[in-house]
């Protein structure tokens, strides 16, 4: 233990003596899912996130304006980087109301590890914990999830580690093993749940790139698929200049925090379930 403790702080050390890879991703986000990249020493970042309705399939189409005309999901957030290599956040979503609406969710975000242009260190290391709480009125039906006995109840947390490197100027791939757990959950539920999670980028310009991300649920596929549960796939495109970053996507998932899309996906891309969404960032130097 002692030694691997040692080797931990020696390649720490030689990092900071290493040129650092700038960018491996455009922002604190890919898709849904975090990125390894956090916000500089004292900037504070606003963002708003939007989620329309179906596109196509049963609710979609012509009528709901390719689901321009519903929101699925809407959530501001302020974000803030205490020094360079971590940051926290907090932000008010409306939620999906399948089963939890009304939620605030609060996470911290810590950089261990940068990619150095001499590949001295070859990746980008980063650990991500959150926490969502629903305030929505509380159920009178006992045998639904949002009747809430306990306010624990009300309560969902996840964990990541995010793990990513920069090929070249404008190729990004990262991994992200993710747990989510929810303290209350249905009869035929988990509580806890295990995902892996990829994410990458293509940068085309300087300022635009394309970006896709995938969640593969790790657990019981036989009691995920009773329940109409799906992975989550996210595919879009960013638009990145000075102090904005503006992304617009196509995902299945309606929710988006890791308590949410990974866990509460129900949405099938065959079926033209995917919906159109976007976010936009604004930072400001305080």
């Amino acid at each position: 233990m002692r030694n691997l403790i040692v080797a931990l702080c020696c390649t720490i050390a030689v990092t900071g003596f290493s040129q650092e890879v700038q960018e491996t991703f455009n922002g604190t986000r890919i898709v849904n899912g975090h990125s390894t990249e956090t916000l500089k020493s004292h900037i504070l970042q606003f963002r708003i996130s939007h989620r329309f309705g179906d596109m196509a399939g049963e609710f979609g189409g012509v009528q709901q304006w390719f689901g321009l005309d519903n929101a699925a999901d809407i959530r501001f957030a302020f974000e803030y980087g205490i020094t360079d290599k971590w940051m926290v956040g907090i932000g008010r979503s409306k939620g999906t109301g399948n089963p939890y609406s009304s939620l605030v969710d609060g996470f911290t975000k810590y950089r261990i590890l940068s990619q150095t242009k001499d590949n001295k260190m070859p990746l980008s290391l980063a650990v991500m914990g959150a926490t969502t709480v629903s305030y929505m009125k509380a159920s009178s039906d006992l045998t639904q999830v949002s009747s809430f006995p306990d306010f624990a109840h009300r309560m969902a947390y996840s964990a990541q580690v995010l793990v990513a490197r920069k090929f070249g100027e404008r190729f990004s791939l990262q991994f992200a093993p993710t747990y989510v757990h929810r303290n209350y959950v249905g009869l035929n539920d988990e509580n806890g749940i295990f995902a892996l999670g990829t994410g990458a980028n293509l940068k085309i310009t300087k300022g635009f790139g394309l970006i896709a991300e995938y969640y593969h649920v790790l657990n019981a596929t036989d009691l995920r698929e009773n329940q109409g549960s799906k992975n989550s796939l996210s595919v879009g495109g960013e638009f990145a200049t000075n102090g904005h970053i503006f992304r617009i996507n196509l995902t299945n998932s309606k929710g988006f925090t890791e308590t949410q899309f990974i866990p509460l996906t129900f949405s099938d891309w065959m079926e033209g379930q995917f919906r159109l969404g976007f976010s936009i960032t604004r930072n400001f130097k305080l």
